[in-house]
């Protein structure tokens, strides 16, 4: 069984104010024991001694802009080829590509821009070139993607926040919900893992600037998406504190390559 989980940690653990948080968001990866981990907002943590620390392999894409993110992979499942995509993201992104019993899987852990849905949705663009696997493929698109998606009802939700937060919910018109990033993901054909899976963002811990939704994402091909056994937001007394996001966990049937 492969487990993969994305978790947006927040300023790499540690509050501005001086909490630090990192020996939490340990434990809970360490209660979790994900395979694969896509980690978004890593400013100021040692990653590759964070990483160690929880036996996990760290591949670092670092920032343009705002913050480094990351995929962590356990062994035995080996990486095939790992190199950072090499657009100008606010944020980053990573491509990592491990191997498994059904071939090699493509996994692109991104943190798209958190102020302009205009600029989510270029970045779109370049999330879904660089998980193009073909039609049988086996890619995953993972990260705090700050966008709603396109099925949902959000206006009621994002009118109650404050207008500095708001807006970045919006389009233009200051009316229509954004939700054109991920419109754009399932237009390329990844497939929404997380529909039923409930709320990411805020926890207990913080996100006043966070209506209560799921700005969190696994994206799929279908062929990915056909080994999919479980799908959850990770909610426990730790996760209520750890970070400002609850991290997304899935499970497929998948299991490392055998060799001869």
């Amino acid at each position: 069984m492969l487990r993969v989980m994305t978790w947006n940690i927040r300023t790499g653990g540690r509050d501005r104010g001086g909490l630090d948080r990192r020996e939490l968001v340990a434990r809970v990866i360490a209660r979790q024991r994900p395979d694969v981990l896509a980690l978004q907002e890593l400013g100021g943590l040692d990653v590759a001694g964070f990483a160690g620390g929880v036996g996990l392999r760290p591949y670092l894409a670092r920032s343009w802009l705002g913050q480094p993110v990351a995929v962590l992979v356990r062994a035995p499942w080996p990486v095939l080829a790992a190199a950072p995509v090499r657009r100008p993201f606010h944020h980053a992104a990573q491509r990592v590509v491990v191997g498994t019993d059904a071939g090699p899987l493509t996994v692109l852990g991104t943190h798209l821009d958190p102020y302009s849905g205009t600029r989510r949705l270029v970045e779109a663009g370049w999330a879904a070139g660089a998980v193009r696997t073909g039609r049988d493929g086996l890619a995953l698109l993972a990260g705090d993607l700050n966008t709603l998606d396109p099925y949902a009802e959000h206006a009621d939700r994002v009118g109650r926040l404050p207008p500095a937060y708001r807006r970045r919910h919006l389009r233009r018109d200051g009316r229509t919900v954004e939700t054109r990033a991920v419109a754009r993901l399932l237009a390329a054909g990844l497939v929404d893992l997380g529909t039923d899976a409930g709320p990411t963002v805020p926890t207990a811990h913080g996100g006043a600037e966070f209506p209560d939704v799921r700005l969190d994402y696994l994206l799929a091909t279908p062929t990915l998406a056909t080994h999919l056994t479980r799908v959850a937001v990770v909610r426990t007394p730790h996760t209520d504190h750890a970070s400002d996001h609850y991290p997304l966990l899935a499970e497929f049937a998948l299991t490392p390559p055998t060799t001869r």
